[in-house]
């Protein structure tokens, strides 16, 4: 797994996202399981939002919620072909508002 953010203002994100790439062409395997996880306020709108990206995969689902509920912490394991499809991922979530991405 690897730790992504929101690229930093000052950071060109197509540079960070060939970093990104390398990183992950490094470290995984693929095609293989990836776990992506995601933290964002406990609205059904933007769970329903995330799902949505992952139709087609084929994935598992964890989710737990914060003490006081207001947030939610979502696991997803997807089985993806490539660099490229986690990468794509990550972006298509990061256009979600007040979703964050570890």
């Amino acid at each position: 797994m690897i730790n992504i953010s929101e690229p930093h203002e000052n950071i060109n994100p197509d540079d960070f996202y060939a970093s990104l790439k390398e990183k992950l062409e490094a470290t995984h395997n693929f095609p293989e399981d990836y776990l992506f996880k995601f933290i964002l306020t406990n609205e059904d709108s933007r769970h329903t939002e995330i799902y949505r990206i992952f139709d087609g995969i084929k994935f598992t689902l964890n989710t737990r919620e914060s003490k006081n509920g207001k947030y939610s912490a979502i696991s997803i394991s997807a089985f993806v072909l490539d660099a490229d499809q986690v990468i794509r991922i990550y972006k298509e979530v990061g256009q979600i508002p007040g979703v964050m991405m570890l």
